[in-house]
């Protein structure tokens, strides 16, 4: 009797369980589609927000007001925009909240915003297309320089298997406040953009070492300052270097290694990039806030780095190329561009770019995807 009747509970607790689910399923199932890309190029956002006074989404600097049906479902309907992929978010009742219809997110050291492609056509450079693909690896190591466990994000490319004895050189690429090493990997659309050059013949197969440039106790000056700098080329030289010529065939002299990243990583390459012109033999910075646009700013380039203005031909000796970029609406431009002036009027070599734009990821793909195809040529 008593096995019959803990029988009759087990029967009763799962269909519970199961009726349980099922309803969790359909609510999940009734949620409304978001975001949904149309044939004109424009986006339809909708959140469900029953008990919500004021909805609204906002992409890239736009703000879109929502409107609310019966069901309450808000939703909004933007103009046609260019193709490009755009961060996006909601905001209900004031509240910044994530798009819970899309699990595209950027992320970083945190979730900040989901992420939406308007596709081109024909697909745009950082694209998925129809060529070979590489393949990006996750290693892990420990860094001494900050005594913690870390990842790095590696793309080897679709050639790196053809030839067991051929090696290759690296781009150890570098991302902005905020980021980790997912944020070139994501956002960045590093793999597809150099897929599709390499397809094209446009840039030399390469490794693309994406690496986590923040810091896990505080220093003056965060990452950005000269100790917090100190401590990212330690790691980067003594961590993630050796990490990557001990498991790769890569190169290991300078000639074929390159520098780069955007923002807080483009200070960071400055720095490291040109304090060790024997290790690196091409430098990119992009968009840094280092030569002024940001608070507590004050640069001097000669103290920043002895003797490149004073002794420029040793710099144009030991680089290859020295890369420096902008977005054209980026508050950083005007002090980029000084610096730049000073550079070239002390014939320090500088290929400076600017790139349609503010602060954003739209600049900072193009500008990967025109220094890839000048370095390891």
């Amino acid at each position: 009797m008593k096995n019959s009747v803990k029988k009759i509970w087990q029967v009763a607790l799962f269909i519970t369980a199961l009726l349980l689910s099922n309803n969790i399923q359909a609510q999940f199932a009734m949620g409304p589609s978001s975001p949904v890309v149309n044939d004109d190029n424009s986006i339809t956002f909708a959140i469900t927000a029953p008990n919500a006074e004021k909805v609204s989404a906002s992409i890239g600097m736009q703000n879109y007001p929502m409107e609310k049906d019966e069901d309450g479902v808000w939703s909004v309907t933007t103009e046609p925009i260019e193709p490009d992929m755009y961060t996006y978010s909601f905001r209900v009742d004031g509240l910044k909240v994530l798009d819970p219809g899309n699990p595209d997110m950027q992320v970083g050291e945190r979730p900040d915003f989901n992420l939406v492609t308007v596709p081109g056509n024909p697909a745009r450079y950082y694209e998925l297309k129809d060529v070979p693909h590489g393949a990006v690896h996750i290693l892990k190591y420990y860094s001494t320089a900050q005594d913690i466990n870390r990842e790095v994000y590696v793309y080897v490319p679709p050639t790196y298997n053809d030839n067991l004895n051929a090696k290759f050189p690296v781009l150890y690429l570098r991302h902005g406040g905020g980021g980790n090493e997912t944020s070139w990997y994501n956002e960045g659309c590093t793999p597809n953009i150099i897929d599709n050059l390499i397809a094209e013949g446009e840039t030399t197969p390469m490794l693309i070492v994406m690496t986590n440039g923040n810091l896990v106790k505080t220093v003056e000056g965060g990452a950005y300052g000269r100790e917090g700098i100190a401590i990212m080329e330690d790691e980067l030289l003594n961590n993630v270097i050796p990490l990557i010529e001990d498991n790769y065939r890569v190169y290991t002299d300078q000639e074929h290694r390159a520098l780069a990243g955007l923002s807080m990583g483009g200070g960071q390459s400055f720095y490291i990039g040109l304090q060790n012109t024997d290790v690196f033999d091409y430098v990119g910075v992009f968009s840094t806030g280092i030569f002024g646009g940001i608070p507590g700013s004050d640069f001097d380039p000669e103290e920043a780095v002895p003797g490149i203005l004073t002794n420029s031909s040793k710099f144009n000796d030991n680089l290859e190329l020295f890369y420096m970029s902008c977005g054209d609406d980026d508050p950083r431009r005007e002090f980029t561009e000084k610096v730049v002036d000073t550079f070239k009027e002390n014939d320090l070599d500088v290929q400076y770019k600017h790139e349609p734009g503010s602060h954003e990821w739209k600049v900072w793909r193009a500008n990967l995807h025109d220094f890839l195809p000048q370095i390891f040529k």
